[in-house]
């Protein structure tokens, strides 16, 4: 497996339009995405363009969504993974469990429209992290 470029850090958020609205006033994000769901996921998410990568706000469908649980302890929000890019989501996967690390879950499809998985936090220093299979317009 080879690390790809950062794609995104994901952002928890009880409120997508109250976060866009912190980077657009605070920071001058100009450049914000529409608010989509992910009902697969139970999540709606945005994405705001930085130079050179992305935030993902993440905002929960409902009280089912895992999102849901990170605000409960988390109630303001914050820092939930970092995702990085792979050229093959499959053999990115056949690597990490060959050095024991647990994948969390089979490859699904993510916000990018490309098949994601997320690494155990404890196999990543404490760190959720999300390996996206690089979009094949890269």
């Amino acid at each position: 497996m080879t690390l790809g470029r950062l794609n995104h850090v994901g952002v928890a958020t009880p409120s997508i339009e109250r976060s866009v609205e912190t980077y657009r006033t605070l920071l001058g994000a100009t450049a914000i995405g529409v608010p989509f769901d992910l009902p697969a996921q139970g999540v709606r998410v945005c994405f705001v363009d930085a130079p050179n990568t992305q935030i993902e706000l993440i905002e929960p469908l409902d009280d089912a969504s895992p999102i849901a649980g990170f605000l409960r302890r988390n109630p303001a929000g914050g820092q939930h993974h970092l995702c990085f890019e792979v050229p093959d989501i499959h053999a990115a996967i056949a690597d990490l469990t060959a050095k024991g690390a647990t994948v969390l879950g089979q490859p699904r499809i993510g916000a990018h429209g490309t098949p994601i998985v997320f690494v155990h936090p404890r196999d990543m220093g404490g760190l959720l992290v999300e390996l996206m299979e690089q979009p094949k317009d890269h």
